[in-house]
């Protein structure tokens, strides 16, 4: 097997001096759009997608018809009581905002700072920002009970005179989560619009050349265009970076500006913002696995990529077991009762059992990831990162209700136990997130075709179209020698 054939097989190498290819068995821009959108241009998807399909509308239905009986029935048949009024619609909540971090991560950040290896896998991780944040969006608009009044939450002129409480981090949750929706959205239609655009010259029937034709507002390629859109691009791109940091910063005010204990603490916001980027790459690595699969993408999502995306949940991950145990200092170090009583009691109190399991899938399986064995074998990643949203999940359970559970008075102590619908709401949410990204990897450029194209060696003006792994040094001297002479 040459050197070549090898790396395509496993670019994953380190080797300087043969740098290994992002993506594999490419080498001219035809064949990058026939395979990335051979899954969209098919006139029937695989059978495997209806069968997810039809599971997670299923699961979608389910929600529609949970929040119709809560709206009829009252939040009675939700297990919140006294003292524990948030429970599980807060706890989903922070989840699904944590999972919406990573798609605007990579696509900001890295871009900015000209991560190559993120042009593979920012299509999706985008969409799945915007469907995770749907899903965090529908839990506080139930939660306030009567649905009907959730347009009380923002400053608008009613019937009433009456304005909200511009004090209440609840508050500045509408517009943290709102602003960082609207701002990712664009963010995620404006870096499609060139691959809406192939789409549109590639359709075969009127409806979806009318459609592709709207939605890719007039491109044809031109220079003006392109320069409009990179500007565009990198504008929003340094907009949505702050986002990132600061949208989960104020979701953990929620927690942080009240006096209870155990959430009255500075370390909240880069430990949120941490914990997000941690649980959102997680998922990133659940969604990528079996849509590389699916979609027949390991040309592209490469091992390289689902590697570099390992040592971010390792790193991420090490961070929020750092942020763990310094709650426990404080917690000591303070010397504040009821501080201290509250981190013993999540460890060794009625809810030991969530915090243990928080720590095992958040702060152990991670540390896996060191070795590289592991970060090269798909199953074991694919089982880590679903290991990893549970985790998450867990630890914000175990900071909602333990804080509530156990506060200052022992005598308005209570236990906080999910009802049935609590539960099926939850797997519900799951549904609707997964029918966005079934029908967006249908009906959407899963990759960016214009951006892949970009790191390609034949788009290198300099590279003679070579790849990496084809030029050595002496090859590299060879056609300067010839590009002199010329």
């Amino acid at each position: 097997m040459t050197t070549l054939q090898a790396n395509q097989l496993n670019n994953t190498g380190e080797d300087p001096q043969n740098r290994p290819q992002l993506i594999l068995n490419h080498t001219d821009f035809g064949s990058v759009t026939d395979d990335i959108l051979k899954g969209n241009d098919a006139a029937k998807p695989p059978k495997s997608w209806w069968v997810a399909l039809a599971i997670s509308f299923s699961m979608m239905s389910m929600l529609g018809v949970l929040i119709g009986y809560l709206i009829v029935t009252g939040v009675g048949v939700w297990g919140n009581n006294n003292p524990v009024m948030w429970g599980y619609p807060i706890v989903n909540f922070v989840f699904w905002v944590g999972i919406g971090h990573a798609g605007t991560l990579i696509s900001a950040i890295l871009f900015l700072f000209r991560q190559k290896w993120r042009t593979a896998i920012n299509r999706f991780a985008e969409a799945m920002t915007i469907f995770a944040v749907i899903c965090a969006g529908t839990f506080p608009g139930i939660h306030i009970g009567r649905i009907w009044l959730a347009y009380w939450l923002f400053p608008i002129p009613n019937q009433m005179d009456m304005w909200p409480q511009f004090r209440s981090p609840l508050l500045w949750d509408v517009f943290a989560v709102g602003t960082y929706f609207t701002v990712s959205l664009l963010f995620w239609y404006l870096g499609m619009i060139p691959d809406l655009a192939t789409m549109r010259d590639r359709s075969t029937t009127k409806i979806k050349q009318i459609a592709y034709g709207i939605a890719a507002v007039g491109w044809r390629g031109s220079m003006r265009h392109w320069h409009r859109y990179e500007r565009a691009y990198l504008l929003l791109a340094a907009l949505a970076t702050p986002l990132v940091l600061s949208v989960h910063s104020v979701v953990s005010f929620d927690f942080a500006v009240a006096q209870l204990p155990g959430w009255h603490t500075t370390i909240f916001p880069p430990y949120f913002v941490a914990g997000a980027i941690f649980s959102g790459f997680a998922m990133v690595l659940t969604l990528a696995i079996p849509a590389r699969e699916l979609w027949g993408l390991k040309n592209f999502i490469t091992m390289r990529h689902i590697e570099n995306m390992c040592k971010i949940i390792l790193f991420t991950g090490s961070i929020v077991g750092f942020a763990y145990s310094m709650e426990f200092f404080i917690a000591w170090y303070s010397g504040e009762l009821y501080e201290s009583f509250t981190f013993i009691n999540r460890a060794f109190g009625p809810y030991g059992w969530a915090y243990w399991i928080m720590v095992s899938c958040n702060v152990i399986t991670p540390q896996i990831f060191w070795f590289k064995k592991a970060r090269t074998n798909i199953m074991i990643i694919f089982i880590a990162s679903l290991v990893v949203n549970v985790g998450m999940w867990f630890e914000r359970f175990v900071i909602v209700v333990t804080s509530l559970a156990n506060d200052f008075l022992p005598s308005s102590w209570g236990i906080f136990e999910p009802t049935w619908v609590d539960v099926m709401t939850f797997f519900g949410s799951f549904g609707l997130f997964m029918t966005f990204f079934l029908l967006f990897i249908r009906y959407l450029p899963v990759l960016a075709i214009a951006e892949i194209k970009a790191i390609m060696p034949a788009a290198d003006p300099h590279g003679h179209g070579h790849s990496y792994n084809e030029m050595t040094p002496e090859t590299d001297a060879q056609a300067a020698l010839e590009e002199g002479d010329a």
